[in-house]
């Protein structure tokens, strides 16, 4: 029961139900909830960095179930992006009272809105920027899917639009480190692909058809929702075409 939970035990359920959600059942019932009540026993108790946390997490579910929609093949409506950004930006308000690395999980957040939902590769680099730099103090928190992610984002954004591929790759390593030191394997094979884009834009196809290889196996052994498997064997299809196999 949610009643007998504190926010950090409500949190971690939270945690575990909206990467659920968003890599294997695509439903976030439980996570929302769980989110609510987070925010909710910490309002109560006056936990500020607690309420910072469950603000942005809520935002975190919108995101991930607007991109189970999009890959699905539904569209996002305009109203849960607005609503999604107004979260982390309460999120980042509270962070900013309270101090300290937590900044960098709004800071990502917002950064996610203006990247992946709005296409304002400009407007997220500065957000990515700042979180970054907070990275080592995320990691201290032992929050190693939050730093996989802000390595993930600054390694698209050197894939895609500030276009350095080895510094893509970097980062894109780095983010598959945390995800593999995480040890959920619901979301390592998202990693290994996006290193196999990387590698694969890079001329490495070799490199590549191994990463692929392993994203596309284990994403179907988890279990994964078939868009997450389909990219890995989209990226493995590629990357035999590039290569002498």
């Amino acid at each position: 029961m949610t009643e007998s939970q504190n926010t950090a035990e409500l949190l971690a359920r939270g945690d575990d139900a909206l990467f659920e959600g968003g890599y294997r059942s695509g439903d976030f019932t439980a996570a929302h909830a769980l989110f609510a009540a987070a925010e909710t026993r910490a309002i109560a108790e006056g936990d500020r960095a607690g309420e910072a946390d469950a603000v942005y997490y809520r935002g975190l579910t919108m995101h991930y179930a607007s991109i189970v929609r999009r890959f699905s093949g539904t569209g996002i409506d305009a109203a849960d992006i607005d609503a999604e950004e107004v979260l982390f930006r309460r999120s980042l308000a509270l962070h900013r009272v309270v101090g300290g690395a937590g900044v960098a999980r709004p800071l990502f957040g917002l950064g996610l809105v203006m990247q992946v939902l709005r296409r304002d590769w400009v407007a997220a680099e500065p957000l990515f920027r700042e979180a970054l730099g907070l990275v080592g103090g995320i990691e201290a928190q032992g929050d190693l899917y939050t730093c996989s992610e802000i390595h993930r984002h600054m390694g698209f954004f050197y894939a895609v639009h500030d276009v350095q591929l080895p510094e893509a790759i970097k980062h894109l390593e780095l983010s598959l480190t945390f995800r593999e030191r995480l040890g959920d394997p619901r979301r390592v094979p998202s990693g290994m692909a996006a290193l196999g884009d990387a590698r694969l834009a890079d001329g490495q196809a070799d490199r590549a058809v191994e990463l692929f290889e392993h994203a596309a196996r284990n994403a179907r052994e988890v279990g994964l929702l078939p868009f997450w498997i389909a990219d890995a064997e989209r990226g493995l299809r590629e990357a035999l075409g590039a290569t002498d196999h």
